[in-house]
């Protein structure tokens, strides 16, 4: 058995985030409000959030596309640490949650680079494609069925040497618990087995939050 990482309890979570976290003012009131709405769940974490904003300047992304916005947490983490002349593509079906990213995006001053298209994610995703879209890096973070179809649609979207970042691949632990067979826990394990198999990126799994693959386009 490989050698594991050290387990994140409650308090070693807390010094992380203590030693660790530069949450901007305006994010932090973000996540603050998301978090007394019933679906809060959705919603990325604070540490998460920031390695997105090193990973947007680690590869110098000036156009960034995210499939499933919620309340834009994810979309302005990346928009903060994007250039001026950056741009985002943001996809989601939700015009109730996307309301709150829309005035957040506002005041934050990055409104403009955001084009927010409100349509199921393939639908979107095949438009983008059909106007030869090129970004520099994608984020999924949508229904969990959905994530082949737009995988494969970002493998298509994504530059060589840009990244696709993916959301709950560990699924709150589920995936590894022989006993859960759910529908959504099963699509994670089979998306996650594809994934592995796939020599068309380079990848990484980085155990924060819920889970987030990072695939390096070859």
């Amino acid at each position: 058995m490989a050698n594991k990482s050290i387990s994140v309890t409650d308090p070693l979570y807390d010094y992380m985030l203590e030693n660790w976290l530069r949450e901007p003012e305006l994010l932090r009131r973000l996540r603050e409000e998301t978090a007394k709405m019933p679906n809060a769940g959705m919603q990325i974490s604070p540490d998460q959030g920031q390695l997105m904003g090193v990973l947007t300047r680690l590869f110098g992304v000036k156009s960034y596309l995210e499939i499933g916005v919620f309340t834009g947490y994810s979309s302005l983490s990346v928009a903060l640490a994007m250039p001026e002349d950056g741009q985002i593509v943001a996809c989601d079906v939700s015009e109730e949650f996307t309301s709150t990213a829309r005035r957040y995006w506002q005041e934050a001053g990055v409104a403009g680079k955001v084009d927010l298209r409100l349509a199921p994610g393939v639908e979107s995703l095949d438009a983008l494609i059909s106007e030869g879209r090129t970004f520099d890096m994608a984020f999924i973070d949508a229904d969990k069925p959905g994530y082949p179809n737009y995988y494969e649609r970002c493998l298509n979207l994504v530059r060589r040497g840009g990244a696709i970042l993916i959301d709950n691949v560990l699924w709150s632990g589920k995936v590894a618990d022989p006993t859960a067979h759910d529908e959504s826990t099963d699509l994670i394990r089979k998306f996650n087995k594809t994934l592995h198999q796939d020599e068309r990126v380079d990848l990484a799994l980085i155990p924060i939050a819920d889970g987030l693959t990072v695939a390096r386009v070859r």
